[in-house]
């Protein structure tokens, strides 16, 4: 996945996966190091549990910077999925 940057807002690729996390992650965590402070994840249509470990590390990242980071269209099975493992409520996002 490679991510795209407009300022402060990272926006994810269309496919979150295990094949793609580590260079997601690699990018996005460069972006928050910048001062990026929001992702969009409208892109974003095939993920899997790969895309909540890549978006709790780019949470950590900013909050180790002292911001905290807003993630904006997370599509509803990714909610779902962040429920599932009870991590939803450790991502600030809103769809």
């Amino acid at each position: 996945m490679s991510t795209q940057a407009s300022g402060g807002r990272i926006e994810t690729a269309a496919s979150l996966t295990h094949e793609s996390a580590r260079a997601a992650l690699e990018a996005g965590l460069s972006r928050i190091a910048a001062g990026a402070t929001e992702v969009d994840c409208a892109p974003l249509t095939q993920f899997d549990s790969s895309a909540l470990t890549v978006l709790l590390a780019w949470e950590r990242a900013a909050s180790a910077r002292g911001a905290s980071l807003n993630i904006v269209n997370l599509p509803s099975g990714l909610v779902s999925l962040a429920r599932a493992y009870g991590v939803d409520t450790l991502l600030s996002f809103r769809h």
